[in-house]
């Protein structure tokens, strides 16, 4: 079983500004910490490409797509709210951020590797049909997707959400589709503000979305019954072909930007619970996407604690 790591240093290249917490030292602390492993360098690479937009469009509005690319290039400093700050560079980044996902997508897709892990930036799982939000420009996740469907005719994926915010953007791109079942604990209330109990989807996607709304405070005596008791079953009652994760690592106890108590090892049996199920219905394939984790340290250790997971099904002790 082998495992894919995408992260180029074009990803660096958004600048987000002094005193940004979603800042380009986020991917460098993970490369540091990756490259400490001893199986660093038998991870299959992915190098990003600028993707086809047409993948783009199968969830952003041709309209955003053009705002955003002449704004940014007019030079503006925040899309949309004061929280997704961009640079000249950001829209190129954004471009190789999917185009680095959909390559990842493909080489599980061909079986260069049963899972992989995107290191890249900007996040995605706030951004939505056609507002930038959360520091986030284009649905990483929501794209690889629907392309997963589109180009290599998969049918029922099922999205876990881990990030400690709500991925609003992701929900509504699905929230009607029944072929895509999307999963997310976090605390709540919290930024963005949706992610009640009561939102599950609509029409034909009734019941196709389940959120999970934690208390501030709370840790792996509530994480982990809820993975066991409610997100692994729905997961196998779904029987998806595959199964993406939107990452987020500041559910952490020691993340700036939330309150919930989580320890870096406990993403590693996040991840250990998602392929015992993965091997039952999905080929053992996973892929995981970036989006938060604000505190370096904990960040590295928690994306090592996942990766450890990946490529040997059991984790080092990473806090």
């Amino acid at each position: 079983m082998a495992t894919a790591y995408l992260f180029d240093s074009v990803y660096l290249q958004h600048d987000t500004g002094w005193g940004h917490p979603e800042k380009p030292e986020r991917l460098i602390y993970i490369s540091n910490a990756l490259s400490q492993a001893p199986y660093f360098e038998s991870l299959v690479r992915i190098k990003p490409e600028i993707p086809d937009m047409k993948h783009i469009e199968a969830i952003h509005s041709k309209a955003y797509i053009k705002r955003i690319e002449k704004e940014i290039k007019d030079g503006i400093s925040y899309l949309d709210s004061m929280d997704t700050a961009v640079c000249d560079y950001s829209f190129d980044v954004a471009l190789k951020a999917v185009g680095g996902s959909l390559g990842m997508c493909d080489a599980i897709m061909e079986k260069r590797a049963t899972n992989g892990f995107c290191a890249v930036r900007p996040p995605g799982h706030h951004a939505e049909h056609d507002y930038a939000a959360g520091f986030c420009i284009f649905n990483n996740i929501a794209i690889a997707a629907r392309y997963l469907q589109n180009r290599h005719k998969i049918g029922k994926i099922a999205i876990v959400d881990w990030d400690v915010h709500h991925g609003n953007g992701t929900q509504h791109s699905f929230e009607q589709d029944s072929s895509i079942l999307y999963i997310s604990l976090h605390q709540h209330p919290h930024y963005p503000g949706t992610g009640a109990s009561s939102e599950c989807g609509s029409g034909a996607g009734k019941g196709y979305t389940i959120n999970i709304p934690m208390s501030a405070g709370s840790s792996e005596r509530e994480y982990i019954p809820a993975f066991q008791n409610l997100i692994i079953p729905a997961i196998d009652e779904f029987k998806p072909e595959i199964i993406l994760v939107s990452a987020g690592f500041d559910a952490h106890r020691n993340d700036p930007l939330s309150s919930i108590r989580l320890n870096s090892e406990t993403f590693g049996e996040f991840t250990r619970m998602l392929m015992a199920v993965a091997n039952i219905h999905s080929q053992g394939r996973i892929v995981s996407f970036l989006e938060g984790g604000y505190n370096l340290q904990a960040l590295a250790a928690s994306v090592r604690a996942m990766m450890d997971a990946f490529v040997y099904g059991q984790g080092a002790k990473n806090d």
